[in-house]
C-alpha cells in the first residue's frame, strides 16, 4: 500500500505564498506522474498543476504564472510553491499520484492540506 501524505498548508495574506509538500511512502513501489488538485467550498476539483516521471509539467490555467511544481524523484516528493496567492485560492489542495507496483497500476489521493487565504 503506497500512502501521500501533504503538508504545508494554513493561512496566508493576499500576496503571500506557500509551499505545498507531499511524501509517497510505502514498499516496492515506483511513482510516475504526481500531481496537485484542490477544490474551493461549492465548487468541483480541479486541477492545479501535474508533472511526469520526465518532469514535463502542466498547469491548470488559474495556476499559470504563479504556481510552480517541482519534484524530488529519490524522496517521492512533489512540491508545489504557490505566489502571489489570491483569496480565490482558498481551497483543499490534495496531491495525486499515479503508483506502479510489480502487479499494478493505481491513482492514489493524499488526504488534502487546507490552504487560506485571507487578511
Amino acid at each position: 500500500q503506497v500512502e501521500l501524505v501533504e503538508s504545508g498548508g494554513g493561512l496566508v495574506q493576499p500576496g503571500g505564498s506557500l509551499r505545498l509538500s507531499c511524501v509517497a511512502s510505502g514498499r516496492d513501489f515506483r511513482v510516475t506522474d504526481m500531481g496537485w488538485y484542490r477544490q474551493a467550498p461549492g465548487k468541483e476539483r480541479e486541477l492545479v498543476a501535474d508533472i511526469t516521471s520526465s518532469d514535463n509539467t502542466n498547469y491548470g490555467d488559474t495556476a499559470k504564472g504563479r504556481f510552480t511544481i517541482s519534484r524530488d524523484a529519490a524522496k517521492n516528493t512533489v512540491y508545489l510553491q504557490m505566489n502571489s496567492l489570491k483569496p480565490e485560492d482558498t481551497a483543499i489542495y490534495s496531491c495525486n499520484a499515479h503508483i506502479t507496483t510489480a502487479t499494478a497500476y493505481i491513482e492514489t489521493w493524499g488526504q488534502g492540506t487546507l490552504v487560506t487565504v485571507s487578511s
